[in-house]
């Protein structure tokens, strides 16, 4: 019995710190205000609302953009824009685009996407897109090498993989948030009535 208190404990101790480390992570409306692209998303202000539904729609949003659009600078915007039609919380789209970044972009995404991609009958190789990255290519030698034959291999298998991503993450946000809020209300409740019956 100790035992299962002691795992739920940790289970809730792990969830707090990712929350605070996201909280401290996480933009905010002031900061989007100050990109001339973001400002106008900064006064929705139902795009920046903690709910059961916009949760999991910015996380999902985040992960589809994050992992499809590996272009630094864009993927925020992108991400931003792209909570608009599915009015999902723009900082926690914003905070799941960090999920590319250059180690698991190099190591996990890129290898991942010419792999399903060459599965569809492409030829892609990875030694050249990871020379590219490696030097830091700029957008003319990325537009460059997206006009070749090897270019749709990457994008098709970054297109499925950002997809499936992106599911999982709202699947799972969605558990998340009402693990959340039932720990919190079950909080309440006990505080409730250590005041109401108190020793």
């Amino acid at each position: 019995m100790a035992g299962q208190t002691g795992n739920g404990y940790n289970r809730r101790a792990m969830f707090e710190r990712i929350v605070n480390w996201a909280r401290a992570n996480m933009p905010t409306r002031e900061q989007m205000e100050q990109n001339r692209f973001a400002r106008p998303l900064a006064a929705r202000h139902e795009l920046w609302r903690f709910t059961r539904r916009s949760v999991p729609r910015g996380v999902a949003a985040g992960l589809f953009i994050g992992i499809f659009a590996l272009i630094p600078g864009i993927q925020i915007i992108g991400a931003a824009l792209m909570c608009v039609p599915c009015r999902g919380n723009i900082p926690l789209a914003v905070l799941m685009t960090f999920i590319s970044i250059p180690p698991t972009t190099l190591f996990v995404f890129l290898p991942g996407a010419i792999a399903v991609g060459n599965s569809f009958g492409f030829h892609a190789d990875f030694s050249t897109v990871q020379a590219m990255v490696t030097k830091g290519a700029g957008l003319s030698e990325w537009l460059v090498w997206l006009g070749s034959d090897a270019a749709p291999s990457l994008v098709i298998g970054l297109f499925l993989i950002s997809i499936v991503s992106a599911v999982i993450g709202y699947v799972f946000a969605a558990f998340g948030w009402r693990w959340w809020t039932a720990h919190k209300r079950k909080v309440r409740n006990m505080r409730a009535a250590a005041r109401d019956f108190p020793d």
